[in-house]
């Protein structure tokens, strides 16, 4: 079986991730979290005071982007990539909402974004890769052979996101996670910088109403035709 490149876009706490996982898992192909990179940028700046007074420092920002090296590493435990800044290991303080409330702001700065595709471009050279983001199939996997939009309810994507920081401890409310995800929203769709929108080939998956299972075999039939 020819390995190709899976592209999967669409909004947040659609479950990107979790498809792109499960695919590369029985696909045995190498999965790159693109937005844990973007927060890995975010979590720099917050741990280095570039976001002062509510107000992020872009210029300060885009001056270091040279002082990190972000890598994936395989977590023996848990059997997934853990992100890494510089050798060490962020992964649980990349997932917290003082993260999420910056990381489309951050992510709209042109500058972060050329540093963070040419990286992703880099490790997915070689196909047999699944990569989840804003602009994978836009911007930086255009020729992928199959591109996902993933979509879902504001509503149905918020009850997802609250149970999962609940179960991981966090203390947050519905409706602060609700507004952060209407946020993101506008600000992925209409930043200047490649914005979040559907690639032309792409074909959409709304999952408001599908279980995991339903979804993944959905889309694995979608592989098995391109290689067939």
């Amino acid at each position: 079986m020819k390995k190709i490149t899976i592209a999967i876009d669409g909004f947040s706490s659609t479950g990107k991730s979790t498809l792109a996982k499960q695919l590369a898992k029985t696909l045995n192909y190498i999965y790159v979290d693109t937005g844990a990179m973007y927060r890995a940028v975010s979590y720099f700046a917050l741990s280095n005071g570039l976001i002062k007074n509510d107000r992020l420092e872009e210029g300060q920002l885009i001056s270091r982007l040279d002082d990190f090296v972000l890598h994936f590493e395989l977590n023996k435990n848990t059997e997934q990539a853990d992100m890494y800044m510089n050798n060490e290991n962020i992964e649980k303080d990349i997932r917290t909402m003082a993260v999420s409330n910056w990381v489309s702001q951050v992510a709209s700065i042109s500058e972060v974004r050329k540093k963070l595709v040419l990286m992703q471009q880099q490790m997915g050279k070689t196909k047999g890769v699944v990569m989840d983001g804003r602009d994978i199939g836009t911007v930086v996997f255009p020729d992928a052979e199959l591109k996902i939009f993933m979509t879902a309810s504001a509503e149905t994507r918020a009850k997802r996101r609250f149970q999962e920081l609940t179960e991981k401890g966090h203390q947050v409310t519905y409706l602060e996670v609700f507004n952060n995800i209407k946020q993101r929203d506008q600000m992925d769709t209409s930043r200047a910088d490649s914005p979040l929108i559907k690639a032309e080939n792409a074909r959409e998956l709304d999952n408001s109403d599908l279980t995991l299972s339903e979804q993944f075999e959905l889309v694995l039939g979608w592989v098995n035709q391109l290689n067939n």
